[in-house]
């Protein structure tokens, strides 16, 4: 048995030398229902006489609840308030279910107390999986859990003392994105005498800076970069003298993660390129031929428009063809007429000119 066990130890021997009234008794609404059995119930289905025997009964069968062997698995004297309050809705609704039957006389004497017979059965199984479960259910540090006592129905403070150091947690996290790093076990919320959490950057000469401290259970650091990774170490501390939790973690960056964009379809763009047109670098995706597939009238619109060229130039070489074939000797004695007559008569036309000049001159 070890050190956690012995002031509940003490204290279970301790209530042999204390006046008992079990756990169920410590629940001022169990004591009420009792009140109400004796001055209500009783007076219309049990004679006078017998009433004040009956609750003698009646309360050292409540009060027994606490006599159960002191075994660490199954009772130490002690529970919780849930424990407690799920016992004694237990116990008032068997009573109830007592009280409807509207029996009378010493079938209800009987009745009465075979129900508190089981009842005690019902509270020895909800505190040993108190004792199991909800007893000290730190794995580690130091937790400060409100207690019952049942033979004196005082609420104190056991401390559940165990090892400090809850570990070393590994996160890993890619680079420009948000670290986060969690410190919060599952029982700090139900213990008692906790203060702040505290974060540190432990750097390789084993020195620390202090990061950040309040109530809140995390740390975050926003868009990490290399030079973030390393250890950290959270502290919980206590109104004790020692701190309630110690935890490290190994922060790994990773490098920054790639994201592969797919590309939307884009109809519109894909509308407005000519006809035959791709894009260079890259096969044309199957989602350009559904859009055009898609719009017909600019499928005709483009044929009817390379036709009207194609018609076009294939007229023109026609006419080209057929002047240039049948009538090429004629062209080409309009052609040279003209050229004569232009050039060549010019050129007549100014010797004659300088001759009569020439003459002239000389007379």
């Amino acid at each position: 048995m070890g050190q956690r066990w012995l002031p509940l130890l003490v204290a279970a021997l301790a209530a042999c030398l204390l006046p008992a009234r079990g756990c169920v008794m410590c629940d001022p609404k169990v004591v009420e229902a009792l009140n109400s059995l004796e001055t209500d119930y009783l007076p219309g289905h049990l004679e006078a006489k017998d009433h004040k025997n009956l609750m003698i009964r009646v309360k050292e069968a409540v009060e027994d609840f606490k006599n159960l062997p002191i075994d660490e698995d199954s009772y130490m004297g002690v529970v919780d308030k849930p424990t407690l309050e799920k016992a004694s809705w237990s116990l008032l609704k068997d009573m109830k279910r007592v009280t409807d039957s509207d029996v009378n006389g010493q079938l209800f004497v009987k009745e009465l107390l075979w129900m508190l017979h089981l009842a005690k059965d019902t509270f020895a199984s909800y505190a040993a999986q108190f004792q199991k479960e909800g007893f000290c259910p730190n794995k580690c540090g130091l937790m400060l859990q409100p207690l019952i006592w049942c033979s004196t129905c005082q609420e104190q403070v056991h401390a559940c003392r165990k090892s400090l150091d809850c570990g070393e947690r590994k996160v890993e996290v890619h680079q420009m994105e948000d670290m986060i790093l969690d410190c919060e076990l599952n029982w700090h919320k139900i213990s008692q005498g906790l203060t702040d959490y505290s974060f540190y950057r432990v750097w390789q000469n084993n020195s620390e800076t202090l990061m950040s401290k309040g109530i809140q259970p995390t740390l975050t650091k926003i868009m990490v970069s290399p030079e973030d990774a390393g250890i950290y170490r959270c502290e919980l501390g206590s109104v004790k003298s020692s701190p309630a939790t110690i935890i490290h973690f190994r922060v790994t960056v990773l490098p920054k993660r790639i994201v592969e964009e797919i590309p939307s379809p884009n109809t519109e763009t894909q509308d407005e390129m000519a006809p035959g047109e791709v894009t260079l670098g890259r096969p044309q995706p199957s989602t350009t031929l559904q859009s055009q597939s898609s719009k017909p009238e600019n499928v005709l619109r483009s044929r009817l428009v390379g036709l009207l060229i194609w018609g076009f130039v294939v007229l023109i070489a026609g006419v080209v063809t057929a002047i240039l074939y049948f009538g090429s000797g004629k062209v080409i004695d309009f052609i040279k007429s003209s050229w004569f007559s232009t050039g060549h008569g010019d050129a007549q036309d100014s010797g004659v000119s300088a001759e009569k000049t020439d003459k002239s001159g000389r007379k």
